[in-house]
């Protein structure tokens, strides 16, 4: 009987252990990543800067193992015929537009994860309209016409 008893207390100890293993990251885990700042340089350099690299041009350190090229960030504004897409930038982070063209979204949706960072207030939106403004500071300048 006690041979049996350990013969099956066994396979259910490994079997408990492989379900823990898979229990998913409680949210308050997931948040320890995440930085408290609201300015759009520190949200940038923290959650953007490793694909579209720490001046926005698409070279970060992850960006060669993307399956999609990363977009150059500084010319946002170059390829829209001088004017920043604000609008277009904001939907993106936050989720409401995807690309077809990119096919599968690489990206993070950061919008809801900027609002679950603190449990007292919602700093989310400013998050985001900072990150906005954060992309708009670092366009390239444009050639002046004639030259």
């Amino acid at each position: 009987m006690r041979i049996y008893l350990k013969m099956l207390s066994i396979p259910v100890l490994l079997l408990t252990l492989a379900m823990c293993a898979q229990v998913p990251p409680k949210p308050e885990d997931r948040l320890e990543t995440l930085i408290y700042s609201v300015k759009g340089r520190d949200l940038f350099q923290a959650h953007c800067a490793a694909c579209h690299g720490e001046d926005g041009s698409g070279h970060g350190p992850l960006a060669s193992v993307l399956k999609t090229k990363v977009p150059d960030l500084t010319a946002l504004a170059k390829n829209n015929k001088g004017e920043f897409p604000s609008p277009f930038v904001r939907k993106i982070v936050v989720g409401e537009d995807v690309l077809i063209s990119h096919g599968s979204r690489e990206m993070p949706i950061w919008g809801p994860i900027f609002h679950q960072i603190e449990s007292d207030q919602d700093w989310g939106n400013v998050r985001v309209e900072n990150l906005v403004k954060y992309l708009q500071s670092i366009q390239q300048k444009s050639e002046p016409q004639g030259r």
